[in-house]
């Protein structure tokens, strides 16, 4: 037998928690249990939820009244139960349940027989590091700011600046959709060409990530549109059109190019402690299980706040955790040794702490994501004293800083570009 975990923490004061467990293991597989005969159990066992742990944590006496009651419940569901896509799996783990009270989907673990369906990033890390050229340092990002209104000139003095200023990739605004003005065709021409005269004065590549918008069944044709008119990433707003969008978009052989996630509309499902799902399993474990080789998300220093932890778990999920090792439970009567573990190991994804980010936090970025992560800026590049241009050297130069070993305040004494950014913004150290 093959299962999947899904992991939840519900609050209630005054639950039976593990009779909330065992209702439901039953109700979101078989239904009902208790009242069936001897041998339609027996027929109906293999499709039976399986409670693996409950564990109660009750309001500390300090706390008083304002304490918390609630417990972390584990439960396995056999694979047989639903098909190999993260649709079927979240309708079947948190459907119905999503709406039963103060429940959260706090993790889900993957069978290797599951996992064996995804691919995951089509070129993760190391595939978009050996794009660009580059190595041994953090990437670093801009956006566009604004979009809306633009014409295509207007768009392609804006890329040329934030390209002139040595920023390894550009993204489209989520919100810039298919338009008169800039249709995606004509706006990645213009945008490349852009990217061209840039490259002759910074002499390094760069990846343009055009927002990929419509309606659901053209999407494909859209990125290969864009694809043909020079474009070579992709943006996605993966949480409107759906994990499984993005997985047919990275599965798809003629879509030859790195898709960036955008996390636009989690805000609605992962910040409240007693409702949704946790960050680092929808921004995190199932953003690169479906292929997305960046993945954006707020940091936890800027303007659109993360918890620091809760950002460490999606860079966990992205990075560090192999999610085909993270396999749990093998049935009640598995073997010794169990499942056999998949025979590949997904790429890892980008992270890539966004909003509110300035050439002064790089400091923390680095002491916190480490170098693989993408430095992502709109504000911190446009809003430069000196220009857009200088905003993308000031970041540059704070990178080369740090990958130094030197403050931003004595690397800002002879970079004038850093300095005008630190005394606009500060720096941390």
């Amino acid at each position: 037998m093959s299962y999947c975990v899904a992991t939840y923490r519900c609050h209630d004061e005054k639950a039976d928690f593990h009779k909330k467990a065992q209702s439901i293991a039953i109700g979101l597989t078989v239904g009902s249990w208790t009242e069936l005969p001897a041998a339609k159990q027996k027929q109906m066992e293999k499709h039976l939820g399986v409670v693996l742990s409950v564990e109660v944590h009750e309001p500390s006496e300090t706390a008083g009244a304002s304490g918390d009651r609630y417990a972390d419940i584990r439960i396995a569901y056999p694979d047989i139960n639903f098909s190999r896509d993260i649709p079927a799996l979240l309708v079947t783990v948190f459907g119905k349940l999503s709406m039963d009270g103060k429940i959260k989907l706090i993790d889900l673990q993957f069978s290797p027989a599951f996992l064996s369906g995804f691919a995951g990033p089509k070129f993760g890390i190391r595939g978009v590091r050996d794009w660009l050229g580059v190595h041994d340092r953090p990437l670093l990002m801009s956006i566009f700011k604004s979009v809306v209104g633009h014409d295509l000139d207007e768009l392609g003095e804006q890329f040329y600046g934030q390209a002139a200023g040595g920023v390894d990739l550009i993204k489209d605004d989520e919100i810039l959709f298919e338009n008169p003005l800039t249709p995606i065709e004509k706006r990645v021409e213009t945008c490349m060409k852009a990217a061209g005269r840039a490259k002759q004065r910074t002499g390094q590549k760069l990846l343009y990530a055009v927002n990929v918008t419509g309606p659901a069944s053209k999407l494909a044709e859209q990125a290969k549109k864009a694809i043909d008119a020079g474009a070579n990433a992709l943006l996605f707003n993966v949480l409107a059109y759906g994990f499984d969008t993005l997985r047919e978009l990275s599965a798809d052989p003629e879509i030859g190019v790195p898709i960036a996630a955008h996390p636009a509309l989690s805000g609605a499902m992962y910040p409240s402690p007693h409702y949704g799902i946790a960050a680092s399993v929808l921004l995190g474990k199932l953003m690169r299980l479906c292929g997305a080789d960046l993945v954006l998300f707020p940091s936890p220093y800027g303007s659109v706040v993360m918890p620091k932890e809760e950002n460490m778990a999606i860079r966990r999920a992205l990075v560090t955790d192999r999610l085909e090792d993270d396999y749990v439970y093998r049935g009640p009567d598995a073997s010794e040794g169990g499942e056999t573990p998949a025979p590949f190991a997904l790429r890892e994804s980008f992270p890539v702490p966004s909003a509110g980010i300035h050439p002064g936090l790089v400091p923390w970025i680095v002491r916190d994501f480490g170098v693989d992560v993408v430095v992502n800026a709109g504000g911190g590049i446009h809003g430069h004293p000196q220009g857009t241009a200088a905003g993308g050297q000031a970041f540059r130069q704070a990178i080369d800083a740090v990958m130094g070993g030197r403050t931003l305040a004595d690397y800002a004494e002879t970079h004038p570009e850093l300095a005008d950014a630190i005394r606009l913004w500060g720096a941390k150290q």
